[in-house]
Order: C-alpha cells, then structure tokens, then sequence
C-alpha cells in the first residue's frame, strides 16, 4: 500500500491543520468494546498509523485505561517516533456514566494526569466531554480553564464533544462571543455524520463560518456499532426499532449484495465528511482539511481496511457504492433517517 497523499504535505511538529483525515480513535481500547483492551494489539497499530501518516490520536480518561494503555504503547515507540511527530488529543470533565466535574479544579487535575498517563508534557487538543450532560456556565467556566492551560503552553488547542449537534453549536457561538473564551479550536460530534445521521453535514459549515471553530472532527461513524451485520453493543442508547432496521438492512445487505453495512458506512462517512466536490488533475477528490474523522480500530486489518477505504473513495469511482448508500438511506425510511436519541440535560 502506497503512503496516502496527504502524508506529503506532514512534516512535524504538528499543528491543528495539519492533523490527518483519519485519525486513531481510543475508544475502542476499553472495556465497552472489548473484554481485555490490555490483549489488542494498540503497539502494533500505532506503529502501522504512524508509518501510514495517520499520527493523530484521539482518546479520553472516561474511555478506562485507554490512556494509559497509549501511554505504553507510545513510550515503547518513542525511538522512532519521538513527542513532536504525533499528535494527542484528549477530553476532561466525564469520570464515570453518570458522573461529570467540570469545576476547574477539576479540569485542570485532569489535563494534569492525563500528561502522566499519556507519558508528555503537552497536550495538542483538550476537548470538554460530552457537555451535553451539564449546565451550560459549568461547560463555560470549564472552557476559562482549558484557555488558561492553552495559555500556560499545557495545552495548544481546546474546544467541545457531543452528541446533539444544535447544542454543540449553540456553546460554540457563544464561546466566540464571550470575552473569556473565544472561538473553539474544535469541535467533535459522533453518531451526527454516518449514513443513518446526516445532520453534522447540514450543520458544519456553520461552526467554522458563524461559530470560528477552525476544525470540526466526525466520531462514531457507524454509530458506535450500529451500522453492521454483527449485534448492536448493549450500551446503545438507539430506540429497539431503530436497531432492529439497521440490522435487517445489514442482513439484507449482505446477503443480496456481499456487502457489509460497516464497510459502505465507513465509506459514506469518509466521503460527506473529507471531500467536496473538487479534485485534482487526475479526478482524485481533495481533502478539506477543515475535517477529520475519528476511526475506531481494534487490530491492524482493521486499519489497513481503514485505509483502503479512504483511498478507494478519493479515487472517486465509487458509483455502486452511492447507489447502496441511497438504498440504504430509502430502507431506513422517514422514521429512521436523521432519527436521534435523548442525550444529556434539559437546557433553557
């Protein structure tokens, strides 16, 4: 497999635009998703990634030992791939399911022992974790503290994840307004930008244009296991009848087409998400760097299959695949296309 074309442009260290279109999501190395994340081959896969030119990691002290488990995995490459030639992200403010400490002692303790368990100095890009979950002033007043870590050199980039786009957005502009905070550096969404949830890609364009956000980052592309032949994890908060029609259209898909629904939806993500419409001289697709898509990936196929995919959709070839997109769209129907699920707090 030949490097991928933006690994030309890279050279360390590393700033937010240059973050590749793919990057390396921890969550997967958790207990959510795998019995014994201390058993995957995270080592391994780091070493592929780098060598690949995805050298953005992205992970969470909510996600278990998922930072400590990088950590180790970092210190054991860090010969060859020393601190300034990859870079991390991590988030702060949610400890367990249902609990969140966005005061800014807190936060601030956070960055700090994610600094010891990701073996550095700095961090690139600190996010507040799923803010949907706490008032509105708790994610301001975390924000202040994130700024004032930015401005002490711990941190080089801050912003927001969540699920529910109109509230991510609703923050983000006021965070550009307010004085004490600023525009975002970034924002991540998850389960808003796959083929069962468009609505991160009718909603984009407006945290970078109205809001300032420099880069907007797609996580959960198959909706955190929604979108394929094998069962749904447990913890999905999806309605039992969204689940149920994803796994008939994944069967049907499979079985009519030899297609598998994880395969086409990584596609679709990577697509709406990466390209517009322009392409280079030979008919390849341009990334907007303005984008990035987090990957979950358990083992190295997985991310050589990744890969693959991305280069098979630059190619810009893919007409049978757009056809099943459309199908699988028409399948889930009005009910179920866009369909979302409660997340977090009321807000006023």
């Amino acid at each position: 497999m030949s490097l991928p074309d933006f690994v030309q442009k890279n050279t360390p260290p590393y700033e937010l635009m240059d973050i590749p279109p793919l990057v390396i999501g921890g969550a997967v190395f958790n207990t959510q998703y795998c019995e014994d994340p201390e058993k995957m081959p995270i080592t391994e896969i780091l070493k592929v990634a780098f060598g690949k030119g995805l050298v953005a990691l992205d992970t969470s002290p909510y996600y278990g030992r998922s930072e400590e488990l990088i950590g180790k995995a970092l210190a054991e490459i860090s010969t060859e791939w020393p601190r300034e030639m990859y870079f991390l992200c991590t988030k702060a403010g949610r400890i367990r399911l249902d609990e969140f400490d966005y005061t800014r002692k807190s936060v601030r303790a956070s960055v700090l022992r994610s600094l010891n368990r990701l073996k550095t100095s700095y961090l690139d890009l600190v996010y507040m974790h799923d803010i949907e979950f706490v008032s509105e002033q708790e994610t301001y007043d975390a924000l202040k503290e994130l700024l004032a870590l930015k401005n002490e050199g711990v941190i080089k980039n801050f912003g927001i994840t969540g699920y529910p786009v109109d509230y991510l957005l609703k923050i983000a502009l006021h965070a550009k307004n307010d004085p004490e905070i600023g525009p975002l550096d970034a924002i991540l969404s998850y389960s808003n930008g796959c083929l069962q949830n468009t609505i991160l890609f009718e909603m984009q364009d407006r945290f970078l244009h109205e809001a300032g956000v420099k880069k907007v980052f797609n996580g959960s592309i198959i909706s955190m296991s929604l979108l394929r032949s094998g069962k749904t994890h447990g913890f999905h908060p999806a309605p039992q009848d969204l689940k149920d029609t994803c796994d008939m259209i994944a069967q049907r898909l499979l079985k009519e087409e030899q297609v598998e629904l994880a395969d086409l939806a990584t596609q679709f993500a990577i697509e709406k998400t990466l390209f517009d419409s322009s392409t280079d001289e030979s008919g390849k697709l341009l990334w907007n760097r303005q984008f990035s898509v987090v990957l979950g990936v358990s083992s190295v196929e997985e991310l050589t299959a990744a890969i693959e995919g991305y280069e098979f959709v630059q190619k810009n070839t893919n007409k049978r695949e757009k056809a099943l997109y459309e199908r699988v769209q028409k399948e889930l129907g009005p009910a179920h296309l866009n369909e979302t699920w409660p997340s977090g707090i009321e807000h006023s």
